[in-house]
């Protein structure tokens, strides 16, 4: 589970530095700019892409790196209240982009469908106390 976890978390490093790269990308140059529902310089570049002065997909790298520790670390408890408060927001951005902009971000929904499938198995890790296997003496 450690591996797959930690796996899930890079990816999700992955695509917030994409996302990150759109934020400072000149506008109108998008690359993910593909119809008039799916534009991810729209999104990047709106007012709602800040946090007290910081991109969201910064803060979305942070979150996942310290993601990779805990998953590394075996903390699935620790891990499953960091996704949750990560799913909240991503959700949160969802619905941003859904009804306030109108237009949806690749990136944003690739992020969220990561950070669904991280809670998920960490909350089945927690919940079924997964741990390394222990080596006994016989």
């Amino acid at each position: 589970m450690k591996y797959i976890l930690v796996l899930l978390a890079v990816f999700g490093i992955v695509v917030s530095s994409l996302a990150l790269r759109e934020h400072y990308r000149e506008a109108g140059d998008s690359p993910c700019s593909i119809n008039a529902h799916w534009d991810c310089g729209i999104v990047n570049h709106s007012p709602y892409a800040m946090l007290a002065g910081i991109p969201v997909a910064a803060l979305g790298i942070g979150g996942y790196l310290l993601m990779v520790v805990l998953a590394w670390r075996r903390a699935y408890r620790a891990l499953l209240a960091i996704a949750l408060v990560s799913l909240a927001f991503s959700l949160y951005l969802a619905h941003i982009e859904k009804d306030v902009l109108g237009v949806w971000c690749v990136y944003c929904v690739i992020s969220l469908g990561d950070i669904s499938l991280i809670t998920l198995l960490s909350l089945g890790a927690t919940i079924t106390g997964w741990r390394k296997p222990q080596v006994t003496a016989t």
